[in-house]
């Protein structure tokens, strides 16, 4: 298993990493926010492990800007232990996990494999629906020969609604799927990410097409 492991600090980063070596994971390291986006965009990696704290680029927004840009890999975040809004924004901004420093070598090893466990049980199979095509592994909509690259909360959506098709959904249950419970998210961002997937398939030339109702919710129809 690969892993990208960004730590500005040099002892802890030196430690974590050679514990993960002996426990045979493959470590890249990186000590600062932007070579960590940088890194993680590539792909290759089976889970991050990602300090909020560090130089050049936040571990927040190396966050959003990885799920916003359809990366899916898991990431652990690694918080103060008296940061408890960093660790409610990181769950909402799609991390897997998170683990309060300071944390004995145990349990990060624990939450890793957790980590990594959920990723291997998770094998995502292609959606369809109509002349539409969702697919897990590149976080792409594709009809016919177009495609087009979704965000992580676009993606959600989508996948909500084409495993409902003619099922309408209300905000509620659709806001849930894409961010979760614990989130201040109301309609008006469903309305929003909406918008932006009706713009997406009229981009793709599909005949599928988003249909709401007034206080009842969306659904997917095509004829």
């Amino acid at each position: 298993m690969k892993l990208l492991y960004a730590e500005d600090e040099t002892a802890m980063s030196e430690a974590v990493t050679d514990i993960l070596t002996f426990h045979k994971y493959s470590v890249d390291s990186v000590d600062n926010g932007q070579d960590a986006l940088e890194y993680a965009r590539s792909g290759e990696y089976d889970g991050i492990i990602l300090d909020i704290m560090m130089p050049r680029m936040d571990g927040l927004t190396v966050l959003k800007k990885l799920r916003a840009e359809g990366v899916r890999t898991p990431i652990l975040l690694l918080t103060a232990k008296s940061e408890v809004e960093d660790r409610i924004e990181g769950l909402d901004l799609g991390a897997d996990d998170y683990l309060p420093k300071p944390f004995v070598m145990d349990e990060l090893l624990a939450r890793v494999r957790a980590m990594l466990r959920r990723r291997e049980s998770f094998m995502p199979a292609v959606l369809e629906a109509g002349d539409l095509r969702l697919d897990p592994s590149d976080v792409t909509l594709n009809c016919g020969g177009n495609s087009v690259a979704l965000q992580n909360r676009e993606f959600q959506l989508m996948e909500a609604l084409m495993k409902n098709p003619g099922m309408y959904q209300n905000a509620d249950t659709l806001i849930v799927n894409a961010w979760g419970y614990d989130t201040e998210t109301d309609a008006n961002s469903v309305r929003v990410y909406m918008s932006g997937l009706r713009k997406h398939l009229a981009e793709l030339g599909s005949k599928v097409e988003i249909q709401s109702r007034r206080n009842i919710g969306y659904t997917l129809s095509w004829k």
